[in-house]
């Protein structure tokens, strides 16, 4: 029946006749795109309205040649359109709105009222608000995405999303896969916060355009566009715990059509801490190197566009006993440690056309080929895998009849190789290669008005997952002014790499099993889950101030999970196939409102009941805590004729109590109580801007001191039976403050 819908779509866009179209560009004075003005012939009750990028297109009027741009804060304007041709509006401010306007234009985190999906978009103000050293530390004032620590030994922090952790998240690189296979555990970490323009947070089913593989969500990074870039931007950090961080840009234009950007990244930590007196460093020493060349191709006037990235990352981390030395003591009983080094290759380009006679139809090119390349020990457990990767999406977009009808199509393959080895308990090859091709078809409805869909599906074919259909749907319908009510529903199919995705578990002494061998992936069959989710957002005036409410309900239900237990035996790792339910139930209800101006609350309350079938018992997964309450308060004064300004930012974080893994079979000494309190954590940055190209800033976190001192079993001996450092429910290190300067030449 599927195969029926999807032939008769392709079979009306094929002949349906293209109304003639108006394309344009909304924006101020300052070239700023302006975000949901209105677009609407004269005297007609219909409106479109322009994206983020300011951009809209709305079909030519038969009747009249007025078109009238809109939007709150800035004079109305109205533009005589005789004929189809590309428009570039610039609005003028109202003077008594003008500071309201800019706030609004420019507000951190932006919950989108019309893109049918439940996005929420973070830029780069958002960004700022914390040091956001890397990727994975840029959510800490986000409610919609949990970060914790995986482990007492990694310092590694993994995100959650509607109770789920990263690997059931698809994270997309300006929507090429990035972090995924090899690079799930410490991928998010070799993103430099400094190099990301805005990310895109989406929950529940994606796309089907970027793949099948996202279950509980889509985060979307953008890097810095070299066309937006400015000649050069300096940041320089350092902290308590000894992380020094340089991070600098070099930008050029080379003409009005090409230009490139230099991106220079390294931090390092030598300095050996422990602030929770158990033996082990707090947080790895190492260094990292990362570079990133990115070119930028714009033709408008032909309609030809193009990105090509060049990146080389090497990483190098070393963990354990304070005392630990590689040279003497590595597979020794001198002394327990760790080594992770990672070494990263990519080359990337995208390439796009707009018909410049259709403005509605174009079609894009996405190539990406990455070498990740790992080789670690965590004790005598002993962890390589080196992943080369192919990517290519080739997609087509236009129109069906008119653009209350869009569609887009493609076609796209992968290709993984991945040598793996582990040496654990046992040792095996667990090398293989992964191929998939699959093709994708994606209808938009919109009304311009206040509904529209996104209906997709895809069909890959895959040589260890099989042939499959994709279906992905979305709603979105605006009740009344300022509100939104979403629903989605979605299938995700996934590969579980069972060994990259769990590596904070190697720092144990426990003994790994697969229980089952009939698979084709680690004796284990594909992951297999649906997501069901409604949201809704309304917008509103309280005591004249701006606010916001958002309420989110979602349901993830694996029909096969690859099975993690480690509540069985507190000295094993099971993985076996699902046999019975696993479901994740995450509701979050958030509030924000401008207090005064310039001065912005943000708060949510998150409920997260995640269960899973194990051996012989339902259980509610362990180190998740069902409840969780977030608070946001940020000031910013007013902006002084040089650009001088003070910022401050505050964020609250508590969590309830979370279940602990079963640690009966230990002796007494060693057990663990059934849950961990709860506890709270506060941060806090203070940024002086002293003119528009420098400002300095300090920051703290975990300010109340919040430690858990039990990170690691039988921390007094390592090499024993019961030494495990995966019981982390809480930060190890304590209070951490530190510093950093940013200078920009524009």
């Amino acid at each position: 029946m599927y195969k029926k819908i999807v032939f008769v779509l392709f079979f009306i866009s094929s002949f349906a006749s293209a109304q003639e179209i108006i394309k344009g560009i909304v924006t101020d004075k300052k070239k700023q795109p302006l975000f949901g003005a209105n677009i609407a012939w004269q005297n007609s009750k219909s409106v479109t309205k322009t994206d983020e990028n300011g951009n809209f297109s709305i079909e030519k009027s038969t009747e009249v040649s007025i078109l009238e741009i809109s939007y709150e804060g800035f004079e109305t304007q109205k533009i005589i359109v005789s004929s189809v041709e590309n428009l570039s509006i610039i609005l003028k401010e109202v003077n008594n709105l003008k500071e309201v306007t800019i706030s609004k234009t420019k507000k951190s985190t932006e919950h989108s009222l019309y893109k049918v999906a439940n996005v929420q978009t973070m830029g780069q103000k958002e960004l700022l608000k914390a040091a956001c050293c890397n990727l994975s530390e840029s959510f800490s004032t986000n409610p919609s995405i949990d970060v914790n620590f995986s482990d007492a030994v990694t310092g590694n922090r993994q995100i959650k999303m509607l109770g789920l952790t990263s690997p059931y998240i698809l994270i997309t690189d300006e929507n090429i896969p990035s972090v995924r296979g090899a690079s799930q555990a410490y991928g998010l970490s070799f993103v430099p916060g400094t190099w990301v323009e805005s990310i895109q947070i989406t929950k529940g089913a994606g796309s089907v355009i970027n793949g099948y593989e996202s279950i509980s969500g889509q985060i979307n990074y953008e890097v810095l566009k070299p066309f937006n870039d400015i000649p050069f931007f300096l940041n320089l950090y350092g902290s308590q715990d000894s992380r020094y961080e340089l991070n600098t840009n070099f930008n050029h234009k080379y003409s009005d059509k090409l230009s490139a950007t230099l991106f220079l990244h390294g931090n390092t930590r030598q300095s050996r801490n422990d602030m929770n007196n158990d033996g082990f460093l707090d947080n790895p020493i190492g260094k990292q190197v990362n570079i990133l060349n990115r070119w930028q191709y714009n033709d408008a006037e032909k309609g030809w566009f193009s990105f090509f990235n060049l990146r080389y990352m090497n990483d190098e981390k070393q963990a354990g006993q304070v005392n630990f030395n590689p040279e003497t003591d590595k597979f020794t009983t001198n002394a327990w440690g760790s080594e992770v080094n990672t070494e990263k290759i990519e080359i990337s380009n995208k390439t796009g056309y707009v018909f410049p006679d259709m403005p509605y139809q174009s079609f894009g090119f996405q190539n990406s080929f990455q070498s990740h390349k790992q080789e670690s020990y965590f004790g005598f457990n002993q962890y390589t895998i080196h992943q080369k990767s192919f990517y290519s999406n080739l997609l087509f977009n236009s129109i069906i009849s008119n653009t209350k009808n869009k569609f887009t199509t493609g076609i796209n393959v992968a290709h993984d190789q991945y040598n793996e080895a582990v040496a654990l308990n046992f040792n095996r090859d667990f090398s293989r290669i992964d191929n998939s091709l699959g093709a994708f078809f994606e209808y938009t409805f919109d009304n311009l008005d206040n509904f529209s869909l996104v209906a997709g599906a895809r069909i890959d074919q895959h040589n260890r997952l099989g042939t499959f259909v994709t279906p992905r749907l979305h709603i979105r319908y605006n009740p009344w002014n300022q509100a939104v009510i979403r629903a989605s529903v979605g299938r995700g199919k996934r590969a579980a790499n069972i060994f990259a995705e769990n590596q904070q578990l190697f720092a144990s002494n426990r003994n790994f099993s697969i229980l089952n061998s009939d698979g084709k992936l680690y004796g284990l069959n594909p992951e297999i889950a649906w997501n069901y989710g409604v949201s809704f957002i309304q917008k509103f005036k309280l005591l004249g101030m701006s606010s916001e409410v958002v309420f989110d309900y979602y349901v993830t239900d694996f029909q096969n999970q690859a099975v993690v237990d480690i509540d069985a035996n507190a000295q094993q790792v099971l993985f076996y196939n699902l046999e019975g339910k696993s479901f994740a139930n995450s509701f979050q209800a958030e509030f924000s409102i401008e207090l005064i101006k310039h001065l912005n609350f943000k708060s949510a309350y998150k409920y997260f009941d995640v269960q899973t079938q194990y051996t012989s018992v339902q259980l509610q997964r362990a180190l998740q805590a069902k409840h969780r309450i977030f608070g946001n308060l940020s000031f910013e004064t007013h902006i002084k004729e040089k650009g001088q300004q003070w910022k401050f930012d505050v964020t609250y974080n508590w969590l309830g109590e979370q279940r602990l893994p079963n640690t009966n079979s230990n002796p007494v000494g060693y057990q663990l109580a059934d849950y961990s309190p709860s506890f709270a954590v506060m941060n806090a940055q203070i940024t002086r801007t002293f003119s528009s190209t420098f400002e300095l800033y300090v920051g703290g976190e975990n300010i109340g001191n919040y430690k858990q001192n039990n990170g690691i079993v039988q921390s007094e001996n390592p090499f024993g039976t019961y030494f495990d450092s995966s019981m982390l429910y809480g930060p190890v290190f304590g209070q951490m403050y530190y510093a950093g300067l940013r200078f920009k030449i524009k």
